[in-house]
Order: C-alpha cells, then structure tokens, then sequence
C-alpha cells in the first residue's frame, strides 16, 4: 500500500511565479500534476460558479477535438490526455455541490507512488479563514506555499497579461496596457491590486493554517538555487536543477511610464511596509522601489 501523498496548494500570488512553479513540479519524478494548473475548486464552492467552470471545460475540450484532428501524429497522445483530464475535471464539476471526495479522487488518479500533488491556484489566497482551514484539514500531510513578488513587478505584469487577453491584435496592447494601468491607479479595476495585496494574504493564511505547514517565500528567492533547495525541503521532495532564467506566460516586453511607475510606488507603498516588517531580508528590487519611491 503507497503512502499518502503531500497535497500542495500553491495560493498566490497572481503573477508570482506560480506558473514556473507548475512546470517544474510537472517535470519532477516525484510530483503528479493534472494538466489544468489551476482548477479553482474551492473558489467556485465558495462562490457558486459551478456554470462558469463548467462552461469553461467544455471550450476547453472543444478546442482539444479541434487540435487532435490538425495535430500530427506524435502530438496525439499528449493532446488526448490534456483531454482526458479535462473531461475527467468536468466530470467532477457536474455535481454543481460540494465533493471533495471526487476531487480528491482526481488529484490522485494516475499517481501510483509520487510523493506530490497540487492544486496551484492563485485565487485561493483570497478565500475566507474557515474555507481554507477546511482544506488544511482534506488529508494527513496538506502544505500551502504563498509566493511574493516585487510589488510594482507583480501589478505590472498582471496588467500586462489582463490588456493582451483584452486586444483584438498586437499593435494595440501597449496602449491598452497604459490605459489598464491607468484605470488601477485611480482606483477601478481594483481586483489586480487584491490579487497583490499580501497583507491581507498574510492574515488570512496565519489565521487558518499551522506554521508548520505554510511556507511564505519571495518569488525572487524561489528562482535561485538556495531558495529553490529550501522550497524543495518544504515539498518533501528531492531537490532538481531547475532553469531559473525561464520565463513562463510573460507579458508583452513593455516599460511603465515614469510617472504612473512614481504613482504605483505610492499606491504600493504600504505592501511594501507590511512585508518589510514582516521579512527585513527584501530581495533588491523590493528595496529599490521602496526608496525611490520616497523620492
């Protein structure tokens, strides 16, 4: 009989690294990931979206029919078990209620005797205390990673990735990206500032999981050797060189003008402040916005 495995819930933040995340553990011997990284489980119970998803795996399995009848013959295998994970998380979803059971289940399945699964969803950071105490409490050894970013870096990139979703066509994502920005600095669209506002994160996560089992690490930390060792440790997994210079889902290569840069310094500031005291050991580019943006 196998052992139980480690459950991950990688939490956030939006834009913090979690998608090189996903691919490496996805590449690890001892990890099982699923190949939706995100499956918003507790999100949709807490919110009711069970349509929302469901509608969403089923585009997402029509677009698979699609490449499987252009895709040559040695992509067939991988596009059919994207396919079937998706069908099989469908599946899950058409109880439209609470089944841990089966989501259980599908983490599982096709594990054998991996040591890991995850569910890296960045959207859960903004759950309530007792949701994420429930999901603590789904298996014997159940971890929580929440990864930081550089403020500002993580705002920027979230914007980036948000007006390239929006714009019908290239040459219009850099206006959009600016207009975007401009739109979060006067206080609209304030879902991208929650999404970094790790004060709040932070309070949340302390309230409802065991120190023991929560791991609060800078992304910038996390791309080095010596902060991927100390993550790997927490996994209960064997460290694997990792390519650290990897960019996963980056935005278009755009640079915040001076002064909405200036105006997000300011707006960011007291993220800043709060983790400053709460980790003194900032990465450099923290420190950086931190002081020119006193200026």
């Amino acid at each position: 009989m196998t052992k139980e495995p480690t459950i991950l819930y990688c939490v956030g933040a939006t834009k913090a690294g979690t998608s090189w995340l996903y691919d490496y553990l996805t590449g690890h011997l001892e990890c099982h990931m699923r190949s939706i990284k995100e499956l918003h489980y507790f999100d949709t119970l807490e919110g009711g979206y069970f349509r929302y998803q469901i509608r969403r795996q089923q585009q997402a399995a029509a677009k698979l029919r699609e490449q499987m009848l252009n895709a040559k013959a040695p992509r067939v295998p991988h596009i059919t078990s994207k396919l079937r994970d998706v069908l099989d998380w469908h599946n899950v979803l058409e109880s439209k209620s609470e089944d841990t059971a089966g989501y259980l289940s599908y983490l599982m399945d096709g594990r054998e005797n991996h040591a890991l699964v995850a569910d890296i969803t960045p959207s859960y950071v903004l759950l309530p205390v007792e949701r994420l105490q429930r999901m603590a409490s789904l298996s014997p050894d159940t971890r929580f990673l929440y990864l930081m970013r550089d403020p500002v870096a993580r705002l920027w990139s979230h914007v980036r990735m948000v007006a390239r979703r929006a714009s019908d066509a290239a040459d219009a994502v850099p206006e959009a990206c600016y207009a975007t920005l401009e739109r979060v600095l006067n206080g609209a669209q304030s879902g991208m500032t929650e999404r970094g506002d790790y004060a709040g994160a932070l309070g949340r996560l302390t309230a409802a999981i065991a120190p023991a089992k929560l791991m609060v690490m800078f992304m910038e930390d996390m791309l080095t050797p010596a902060g991927h060792s100390r993550l790997c440790r927490f996994l209960g997994i064997g460290y694997v060189d990792a390519q650290f210079d990897r960019a996963v889902h980056v935005g278009p290569a755009l640079v915040m003008m001076p002064e909405q840069l200036q105006r997000a310094r300011a707006l960011l500031r007291p993220q800043y402040e709060f983790v400053d005291r709460q980790y003194p050991e900032l990465p450099a580019n923290w420190r950086k916005n931190m002081c020119e943006g006193t200026l």
